[in-house]
C-alpha cells in the first residue's frame, strides 16, 4: 500500500482506472496516515473523512458502470482553509467564520472536484493568509514535521506539513508574498506559484478586487514536480469572475528541452544574504547544469533590490482598508495578535500624488525586471535567507524578499528541494520564468529533481 500512496498522481489515476486499486482503498490509506501523523502536526484542521469514504465508494461504483469522472477520478486531496469549500467549514483562519459554510467552492476547488478529486479535509492557515507562520485563534498552531518546535511556514503551512508527512497526495495553496513557496522550502516539498491570472482567485480569503488583488495566486503543492503540472492543467483558465484571470496560452512541459534554455542565477539578491548552507546547496545544484554542458550565469534582474520597499509601499497604500473590510465581512471581533498589531500600527494618510507614485513604482519595477528575459529564460535563486524558523523566533522581513519580488512581477515560480542544512532541515530553491511560461519552470524543475535524486538519492523525510 505504501508504494501506491507514495506514487505520482498519474500513477494513482492509472491504478484506479485499470482497477488494480480502488478509490476506497486509496482514500482509506491516506485517512489512516492522517490519523497517525496529523495529531502532533495540527496540519489538517477540519476532516471530511466520512464523506470522503462515501464519495470513494461512489467513484468505484461509477467506474464499474463505465463512468470516469476525470484525471483525478477517486484520488483524495486536501485544500487550504483559505479556499472556500461548499460542504466543509471554511474559516480563513478567523474567529468570525469558525462555523461558516460558504455554500459554494472556490473556482480551483470546483475544477478539482469536476476532475474526480475527493476532499479529505481542510489544512491550516494564518488569519486571512497574512503571515509567514501558520497559527490562528480558531485552530491553533501548525508544526513542522521535521522538527515540531519549528514553523512549517505560511500561509500554506498546513498543506506543506501534511504533504511532507505523506498524509495527503496534494493540496492547493495560495501565494501573495511567498505563501506556497516558503512552506515548500521549509517542509521540503514542491510547489508552484503560477503567473498572475493563470488560475482564478475566486473563493480565496483575499479579495479578487482592489489594489493588492494582483499579488495573489492559487497553485498546486505536492511531493514531486510531475504532480504540479498534472494539477495545473486542471485548475488553470479564466472563470469569468476574477477580473485578473486570463485566457493565456497553454504550453506543454514535455515540449521544452531544458538544455536549450539560458539560465541565470544568484545566491544573494542584495537585500538579505542567505545562510552559507543555502548558498552552498544552490551552487551544488547549479553544478549539475554545468556537468550537463550548460552555462549558468551569476546575475540579478535589474531592479530586484527595490522589491521589499515597493511591496511595503503597496501594502500601506490602501490605508488598511483591505484588512478592515476582511474583518467586517467575516464578523470577526477578536483578530489574531498579528492582525491586531497591524490594526494598531499608525496608518499614514497618503494623498493622490503619493498613491499614484506607488502605482508608478510598481509598474516601473515590473518593466525593469522584464529586461532580464532579453538575455535569459530561467532564473534560479533562493526561496528565503534561512531554513525553517522556531515558532517564537523573530522574523527578518527582508528574508522574504526572495519570494515577494515575484509576486510583484507576477512571474511563475517552482520550488523544489535541493539540499539539507546542518540541522537536518530541507533547503529549497526557486526556478522562475517569464510570464505564462510555467512549462519552462516545470521542465527545468523536473530535470533538476531527477538529477539531484541521481546524485544524492532521495532526500530524508520527516521521522
Amino acid at each position: 500500500m505504501d508504494e501506491i500512496l507514495d506514487s505520482s498522481l498519474a500513477e494513482m489515476a492509472s491504478a484506479i482506472s485499470s482497477r488494480s486499486m480502488t478509490s476506497v482503498a486509496l482514500v482509506r490509506g491516506f485517512l489512516d496516515r492522517i490519523e497517525r501523523k496529523n495529531p502532533p502536526l495540527n496540519a489538517l484542521v477540519y476532516s471530511t473523512a466520512e464523506q470522503a469514504m462515501q464519495l470513494a465508494a461512489k467513484a468505484d461504483a461509477d467506474l464499474q458502470a463505465g463512468g470516469l469522472h476525470g484525471p483525478l477520478h477517486g484520488i483524495p486531496m486536501t485544500i487550504k482553509d483559505s479556499l472556500d469549500t461548499k460542504d466543509a467549514i471554511t474559516t480563513w483562519g478567523t474567529l468570525g467564520r469558525k462555523d461558516f459554510r460558504p455554500g459554494r467552492d472556490a473556482t480551483c476547488v470546483a475544477r478539482l472536484r469536476s476532475a474526480g478529486g475527493i476532499l479529505m479535509g481542510k489544512t491550516n492557515t494564518p488569519e486571512f493568509t497574512l503571515a509567514f507562520k501558520t497559527d490562528n485563534l480558531v485552530y491553533g498552531r501548525t508544526n513542522n514535521p521535521y522538527n515540531l518546535n519549528l514553523t512549517p511556514g505560511g500561509s500554506s503551512g498546513g498543506a506543506a506539513a501534511l504533504i511532507a508527512a505523506g498524509a495527503t497526495p496534494f493540496d492547493i495553496g495560495t501565494d501573495t508574498g511567498g505563501s506556497i513557496r516558503l512552506p515548500s522550502h521549509f517542509c521540503g516539498i514542491t510547489g508552484l506559484k503560477p503567473t498572475t491570472g493563470r488560475v482564478p482567485c475566486t473563493g480565496n480569503a483575499l479579495p479578487t478586487s482592489g489594489l493588492l488583488a494582483a499579488l495573489s495566486q492559487p497553485g498546486p503543492m505536492a511531493r514531486q514536480v510531475a504532480d504540479l503540472g498534472y494539477l495545473l492543467d486542471i485548475i488553470q483558465g479564466p472563470d469569468l469572475f476574477d477580473p485578473y484571470s486570463t485566457d493565456a496560452q497553454r504550453y506543454v512541459m514535455g515540449a521544452v528541452d531544458p538544455s536549450q534554455l539560458r539560465i541565470g542565477y544568484h545566491t544573494d539578491n542584495g537585500i538579505s544574504t542567505p545562510s552559507a548552507a543555502i548558498q552552498a546547496a544552490i551552487r551544488e545544484a547549479l553544478g549539475l547544469f554545468e556537468a550537463n554542458g550548460q552555462t549558468v550565469t551569476d546575475t540579478r534582474p535589474p531592479g530586484v533590490e527595490m522589491a521589499s520597499f515597493i511591496y511595503a509601499k503597496l501594502f500601506g497604500a490602501d490605508g488598511g482598508d483591505t484588512l478592515d473590510l476582511l474583518l467586517e465581512d467575516s464578523h470577526t471581533e477578536q483578530p489574531s495578535p498579528q492582525i491586531a498589531s497591524s490594526q494598531t500600527q499608525a496608518r499614514p494618510t497618503i494623498d493622490q500624488s503619493e498613491f499614484n507614485h506607488a502605482l508608478n513604482l510598481w509598474d516601473n519595477y515590473r518593466s525593469s525586471m522584464l529586461g532580464y528575459f532579453a538575455d535569459f529564460d530561467i532564473l534560479i535563486c533562493p526561496v528565503n535567507a534561512h531554513t525553517a524558523l522556531g515558532h517564537d523566533e523573530t522574523e527578518d522581513m527582508l528574508s522574504y524578499s526572495y519570494t515577494l519580488a515575484y509576486n510583484l512581477t507576477g512571474w511563475p515560480a517552482v520550488v523544489i528541494r535541493c539540499g539539507t542544512d546542518p540541522q537536518g532541515l530541507p533547503i529549497g530553491l526557486q526556478i522562475i520564468a517569464r510570464p505564462f511560461r510555467e512549462d519552462q519552470c516545470l521542465a527545468v524543475a523536473a530535470w533538476l529533481e531527477a538529477a539531484l535524486q541521481q546524485q544524492h538519492g532521495r532526500f530524508s523525510r520527516p521521522a
